[in-house]
């Protein structure tokens, strides 16, 4: 059962992000919507544009959005029957899905499926009417906003839902969307918003009771507990105050619990201020200043700081005692977060048989669906059966009977190096991997690591290929790395192995760069003998990926900035996720890539102009000089090979999980009859090319859009990528790599690069001085 083709009927908030997703997926979509007045189309035409001006970006590449065909429902309807897959994300009431379900049920084929996008309406309150034939391939499939960003997609099938139908959007949505499936019970809010919302609600309700701020409450829920920088109101704002309210109402009326929202957020809906959307809302952004609303008095004020020094002294701990350490806290502080916490567990722990076919589908779905590092049942492992009993005691909460069955072995318990989970009959099952995918976790449990560091693992993936794993703070590249990397190419190739994946499961990042930290300090020390040989040892190291003599393959994904970006450049191939941030970033800290990133692109452009004997040579050099100039970096997988970082051959995984999986089959399909490249030889322009860049840089500098330490980088990093101020001459990649390295060294001695260097690690942020 193929899907080739998507269907989208509605064109607002999340069907436009839907077809921008799937196009974005290289899919062909038909986007439909209601007809308007004027232009007949203009209600979808206008739902398109607005994903193409959505920031974050709703598309990986605008130009994907040409893979969408747009109508309306009144004259386009039958353009659906081409379709393989039908979206319904229409508005979110019963009868008017029952009515668009018959119309489509006269011009689909039999082959078509079809779902709802509903965020909470049970699947057989939809099905009403509806022919057999229409119910077996018929099921709910909640994607979570904004739907590039969010991994989960809640798949809600009826007992009615053919499985060959279930099992194939299950299979399209996995790899070829990128989602984490979950299978949840056709029951109202389905899990994620049935749990989320309501421990949304809990935190509103009792920042009121104990008599908190916005900003006290977000800095208590955020990356404190394992939760995204959003934490609780940010995250409102994002998803919209009119959903939370309209989620929340059809909670309490479906449920017959209470939802209800406070009466001072029911007011900011009344006002427009809706959040994101509006630019207003628990925050408003002025510039690049930020106000929080004031709960009380409905005015907004400076985003304050929240600083507790308990807070401060757990901040940099591992989860679980980052948990424990929260729960401890003093005052109301310690207060509010029990309180919340052990309600929400206790809600989750009495309703999650409702909701859920496991309690592995629980913790999937909150941390797919709302960024939790660890779900509620992973968390309240993390606590221990003892802390949750005596808080359920201290709150006058029953003890679940879920939690009776855990008895002190907890949800999770590990046997004979597998992990089980409690299932909701008593007994323990072993935890379902996901197809199509490897867990390293899993493979260091099982003994399969072959050396190991604490910068950096060897691991055997099976089937003769190894992984390179950093584990290092962002996996920020250092010596340890470099040293970990030698000893994998000595040991793939004298133990034979087919080949080297380098990789890792951080869910942020690949490689945030080079430790800046050790550059600065030695910088300051005049340790300049160590730097040199440090720079000359990191060019050796990703030289090395290429002259290996047998394939390396780099599973980028995320922050692959800098020295990261750098090993991806050196690959022989690159599995790329297709949320890939990455690159050569260095003119941010006063400095240019020195890993080989500037001599790589330089040959790479170089090269690719080669058959075109008209071409302007000067148009390579001045294509790496704006990527590295500029600091540039790509917004998806899809940016970064038009770009440049990424080659044709270069392959996009959409499913963060399958990453490794895919590079370890690319190093399988390379390695039969792998020979290394030759290296290469290029002619570097001179003193001519030196002179344009450096009239662009002093033209900069006149225009005053740059520093006079920006013209002392730009002119270095054109020097290199000139190959110096002489005529022209043939240069080999090291005589580039020379050049790299004495200009870093060069520019790392200046005292307004070492301040640069110094302020970003303080603040996060690039200085320009």
């Amino acid at each position: 059962m193929r899907i080739r083709k998507l269907g989208v009927v509605g064109a607002g908030t999340m069907g436009g992000a839907i077809a921008a997703l799937a196009a974005s997926a290289g899919v062909p979509v038909v986007l439909l919507d209601l007809p308007g007045d004027d232009d007949r189309d203009g209600p979808a035409r206008r739902g398109l544009e607005r994903q193409l001006a959505a920031r974050p970006a709703a598309f990986m590449d605008p130009d994907r959005a040409r893979l969408i065909e747009i109508g309306n429902t009144e004259d386009h309807l039958e353009r659906l029957a081409s379709c393989d897959w039908v979206v319904e994300a229409i508005i979110e009431q019963v009868e008017p899905k029952r009515a668009l379900y018959a119309r489509l049920e006269q011009v689909l084929p039999e082959t078509t499926i079809v779902t709802s996008n509903t965020s909470g309406i049970p699947m057989h309150q939809l099905l009403e009417g509806r022919s057999e034939r229409f119910r077996r391939r018929f099921l709910g499939t909640h994607f979570f906003n904004p739907p590039r960003y969010l991994h989960l997609l809640e798949l809600i099938p009826t007992p009615e839902t053919d499985p060959e139908v279930l099992a194939a959007i299950e299979s399209f949505g996995s790899r070829i969307l990128g989602k984490g499936t979950v299978l949840a019970r056709d029951v109202p809010g389905f899990i994620g918003n049935r749990l989320g919302v309501y421990g949304l609600l809990q935190a509103i309700r009792l920042m009121e009771r104990f008599d908190l701020t916005i900003d006290e409450v977000d800095a208590l829920t955020g990356p404190l507990i394992g939760r995204p920088r959003s934490a609780t109101f940010r995250t409102a704002d994002l998803s919209g105050l009119d959903v939370l309210r309209h989620v929340s109402t059809e909670l309490s009326e479906a449920t017959g619990e209470d939802f209800s929202l406070p009466g001072w957020v029911e007011a900011l809906v009344e006002q427009g201020r809706l959040g994101e959307k509006s630019g207003i809302g628990f925050y408003r952004r002025e510039g690049r200043d930020i106000f929080t609303l004031d709960w009380k008095t409905g005015e907004y004020h400076p985003r304050a700081e929240f600083r507790l020094p308990a807070i401060g002294q757990i901040k940099d701990l591992p989860l679980p005692e980052r948990l424990r350490g929260v729960l401890a806290l003093p005052d109301k502080y310690g207060d509010f977060m029990r309180t919340l916490f052990f309600t929400t567990a206790h809600y989750t722990l009495e309703r999650a048989p409702e909701v859920a076919y496991d309690l592995v589908a629980v913790d999937r779905a909150l941390e797919w669906g709302f960024g939790w590092d660890a779900g509620p049942f992973r968390q309240m492992d993390m606590i221990g059966a003892e802390a949750l009993r005596a808080g359920f005691a201290e709150l006058g909460l029953s003890e679940p009977e879920l939690l009776q069955k855990a008895g002190e072995r907890g949800f999770y318990s590990r046997e004979d190096g597998t992990l089980h989970y409690l299932d909701f009959s008593g007994t323990y099952q072993p935890v379902p991997g996901i197809p199509g995918t490897i867990a390293l976790s899993g493979l260091k449990d099982a003994g399969k690591v072959l050396k190991s560091s604490k910068d950096a693992s060897l691991i055997d993936l099976g089937d003769g290929v190894v992984l390179l794993e950093f584990h290092t703070k962002m996996n920020a590249i250092g010596e340890g790395i470099l040293r970990m990397l030698n000893a994998g190419i000595k040991l793939v190739e004298q133990e034979g192995y087919a080949g080297l994946v380098i990789g890792n499961e951080d869910p942020r990042a690949f490689s945030a760069g080079a430790n800046l930290g050790l550059i600065l300090m030695l910088a300051r020390e005049g340790g300049w003998d160590e730097l040199e040989l440090a720079v000359r040892q990191f060019q050796r190291a990703t030289m090395s990926l290429r002259a290996a003599p047998f394939p390396v393959v780099v599973a980028a994904h995320g922050l692959t900035l800098g020295g990261g970006a750098e090993f991806l450049l050196h690959a022989d191939h690159v599995q790329a996720a297709a949320e890939l941030y990455t690159g050569l970033v260095e003119v941010g800290v006063g400095l240019i890539p020195a890993g080989g990133g500037t001599k790589e692109l330089l040959f790479r452009f170089t090269q690719e102009l080669a058959p075109y004997v008209e071409a302007d040579p000067f148009e390579a050099v001045r294509r790496a000089f704006m990527l590295i100039g500029m600091a540039q970096t790509s917004t998806s997988a899809l940016e970064a090979r038009r770009m440049g970082f990424l080659r044709p051959g270069d392959r996009i995984t959409m499913n963060r999980d399958r990453l490794i999986a895919d590079a370890k089959a690319a190093v399988l399909a390379l390695a039969p009859d792998y020979v290394p490249p030759v290296p290469g030889t290029i002619r570097a322009l001179g003193r001519e090319g030196l002179g344009n860049l450096r009239y662009a840089v002093w033209s900069m500098r006149e225009a005053g859009q740059i520093s006079d330490h920006d013209v002392e980088i730009g002119n270095a990093l054109a020097y290199v990528l000139c190959g110096g101020d002489g005529p022209p001459r043939e240069v080999t990649e090291q005589d580039i790599l020379d050049l790299e390295r004495e200009a870093f060294l060069k520019l790392l001695g200046t005292r307004k690069t070492q301040e640069r260097i110094a302020h970003m690690l303080k603040t996060g942020k690039p200085l320009r001085n």
